[in-house]
């Protein structure tokens, strides 16, 4: 084998680690917990994952299942919920109420034929970088290995259904909102 023939080796090998899926997660991080874990995690060095892009919210209650999907329908693949322990939300019981969306949430996106796996809840308080950091590089290995969420195809259609069959999404959204109103 010459020089080159391994030159050549070498840069198919660097090609092949260029083409690896990258997941971008959207972090929805509650002001008083999360998000001052995340810069814990920063301002203490923590190396975590850097696909999480990060949104500070003052409660993960203010989380509407609306912002979920329109970030997974901007090409999200994946979103990360992060809060207060349940029984420490600095709303009472903003987080509580997070889960029950949560719990509604994942329901829907079955019906989409989304993996749940792409929308996560992870508990962090303020001192927790560590806990946070985990969950992001957890998430980030998940997201990974499910591939990307190409949601055009995967929940509008364009993965072979008829144009008539498109109309089931906006049901099953109508669907949970109602099941939202109900929840309030």
């Amino acid at each position: 084998m010459g020089r080159d023939d391994a030159r050549t080796g070498a840069s198919l090998m660097e090609d092949k680690m260029s083409e690896r899926f990258e997941p971008v997660i959207v972090g929805f991080l509650c002001n008083w917990c999360s998000y001052r874990a995340a810069d814990l995690a920063g301002t203490a060095r923590i190396k975590y994952a850097p696909n999480m892009r990060p949104i500070r919210v003052m409660c993960t209650a203010r989380i509407e299942p609306q912002f979920v999907l329109k970030a997974l329908r901007g090409g999200a693949d994946g979103v990360l919920i992060a809060g207060c322990h349940p029984g420490e939300c600095h709303y009472v019981e903003g987080n509580i109420k997070t889960l029950r969306r949560h719990t509604l949430l994942k329901r829907m996106l079955r019906q989409f034929g989304v993996e749940e796996e792409r929308v996560q809840i992870v508990w962090a308080s303020a001192s927790e970088g560590i806990v946070l950091a985990e969950a992001v590089d957890r998430m980030t290995e998940e997201v990974r290995a499910l591939g990307p969420l190409r949601w055009n195809e995967t929940v509008l259609g364009g993965n072979g259904h008829e144009p008539a069959e498109v109309a089931a999404p906006e049901a099953a959204l109508r669907q949970a909102q109602d099941d939202k109103e109900a929840w309030q």
